[in-house]
């Protein structure tokens, strides 16, 4: 096995392109890089990570993991607000929300349990409000969890 040390990569042909065998793989400009998807697609690795996470207990208001997370606020039956440690870059981010399986049934009987936002800070790209639901309720979800993903500013 061999071990490669080294400061800087530079594309031979291009300084900001590596190439494996014929194929470009990965691609880069200021503050952006690029990686080769399927085909000939490139996808942004800035834009496809994960820019905030967050799972919750709802019923111990105790947070049990996060990532650019300052504050959870406790808002209520089934609503917490999750407050940004660094704000998104813009007001064009998404939210995708849910609940534990393994836990829905100790929240209710029906096939309603669900987590959702209900609203954004847009004009500070800030903050969610997050809140989970049973039987067509608000609910102290046993865990809420979020991911954001878009720019940071």
């Amino acid at each position: 096995m061999s071990t490669v040390i080294l400061d800087t990569i530079t594309g031979k042909s291009t300084a900001t392109t590596i190439t494996i065998g014929s194929t470009p793989v990965v691609s880069a400009s200021a503050n952006s890089m690029t990686i080769r998807g399927e085909g000939s697609n490139q996808t942004s690795i800035q834009k496809g990570l994960i820019k905030t996470s967050l799972s919750f207990d709802l019923s111990n208001n105790g947070t049990e993991d996060s990532n650019n997370v300052a504050s959870v606020t406790d808002r209520g039956t089934g609503s917490t607000y999750c407050n940004f440690t660094n704000n998104m870059g813009s007001t064009a981010f998404t939210v995708t929300t849910g609940i534990s399986s393994q836990q829905i049934g100790s929240m209710g009987t029906d096939d309603n349990n669900r987590a959702a936002i209900s609203s954004a800070d847009t004009s500070a790209r800030a903050s969610v409000n997050a809140y989970s639901t049973s039987d067509s309720q608000q609910a102290d979800a046993p865990v809420l969890a979020l991911m954001i993903v878009g720019d940071l500013s």
